[in-house]
């Protein structure tokens, strides 16, 4: 059994100075940091906060996501595909369902769908030039509606690798939107080749939607590491 949360807080105390300081992570001494040591110091260590605060779309009649099921660059009859805009690397992609899941409580059949289906996507994102590798997230600490971020390593970018990622993301200006998007627009398209589904919603092909827009705001679904991991979409 897990221990409890003053255990959990008693435990990580014992390793902190007399201001609750832990001390640095050994991740900021790799060559990949975007921090350098010296003059770095770890926030100090608060205690638990219990009950935990709500998660944004806890109640479905308030989640977002569900509001926003007819936006996105890529659909199908159960998931849509979103681009993240205002990134610092060159792409950022988040997969939805359609319906109000979270992961522990996703139906098996559409639990088997996300793992082809994440596989399609990094694919496409991989085979995009000057794209190296594509990162998967869950985090989930700030949506209860599950959101599936994909990112974009941009090719030749050594500090750029691994968990850092989300905070160089964070730090870099700002990436030419237009380049983005149309990259974005290539993937969407991949996808519909490899996958089947559509650029537009279903009620767009009885001509009721306008053209599909693609989503800047569903960032804000999770705090993690870095303004847009950090699941404070």
């Amino acid at each position: 059994m897990a221990l409890r949360p003053d255990e959990f807080y008693d435990h990580a105390s014992t390793a902190a100075d007399g201001e609750r300081r832990l001390p640095l992570a050994r991740m900021t001494g790799w060559d990949i940091s975007p921090f350098e040591p010296d003059g770095l110091r770890v926030a100090p260590l608060r205690p638990p906060v219990l009950p935990e605060p709500p998660r944004h779309g806890e109640d479905p009649s308030d989640c977002s996501s569900c509001r926003s099921r007819d936006e996105g660059i890529w659909f199908n009859e159960r998931w849509r595909l979103t681009r993240i805009a205002k990134v610092g690397v060159p792409l950022v992609l988040m997969l939805h369902p359609l319906d109000h899941h979270d992961l522990a409580d996703l139906p098996d059949e559409l639990a088997a769908e996300l793992g082809v289906l994440s596989t399609h996507i990094a694919r496409h994102v991989q085979a995009l030039p000057h794209i190296s590798r594509a990162h998967v997230y869950r985090i989930g600490d700030g949506g209860a509606h599950l959101h599936i971020w994909f990112f974009a390593r941009p090719e030749g970018q050594a500090q750029l690798y691994g968990s850092w990622m989300v905070i160089w993301d964070d730090l870099l200006p700002e990436y030419p939107e237009d380049v983005s998007e149309a990259d974005a627009a290539i993937v969407a398209d991949a996808l519909v080749a490899s996958y089947g589904g559509s650029r537009r919603p279903a009620a767009d092909s009885a001509g009721r939607r306008d053209e599909p827009r693609l989503v800047g705001g569903d960032h804000q679904l999770d705090p993690v590491p870095g303004a847009q991991l950090g699941e404070q979409p």
